[in-house]
């Protein structure tokens, strides 16, 4: 209950009792409904998904990785990250999200072997998708 309210409903209900009776006191105090509290929803979880178009390609070869962002306003980049010893590494492969909520990032590698591969967004990431290049 509102601080003013209560201490309002105090001071109505001891004039009251020093006026003289407890029934006038009690009809004199007036009943306030406070409204229900109001409850965030928590915004929807950035999601991030990704599939490369083909599991080997040749070193320098293009494909591509698609993939949907929910939670992601559209216009937003989503940017390739190649794993590099222990380390993510940003490569120069970068899509915007359309308005439909996906992406398609063209990617060429150069590294032979099984490339680990996510998507960011922020601190959003996708699940790895592994590219080999012979």
């Amino acid at each position: 209950m509102n601080r003013a309210l209560r201490y309002a409903g105090v001071a109505v209900t001891t004039v009251a009792l020093l006026a003289g009776g407890s029934a006038v006191a009690f009809a004199a105090q007036e009943v306030v409904h406070t409204p229900a509290p109001v409850v965030a929803t928590a915004p929807a979880t950035a999601a991030l998904t990704a599939k490369a178009s083909v599991t080997t390609v040749k070193a320098w070869q293009e494909f591509r990785i698609t993939g949907t962002a929910k939670g992601i306003k559209a216009g937003t980049k989503v940017t390739v990250q190649q794993k590099q010893g222990k380390k993510w590494v940003s490569l120069p492969a970068q899509a915007p999200v359309n308005t439909s909520g996906s992406y398609a990032v063209r990617v060429k590698l150069g590294i032979k072997g099984v490339n680990e591969l996510r998507i960011e967004s922020g601190k959003t990431l996708s699940p790895v998708v592994k590219v080999t290049v012979r």
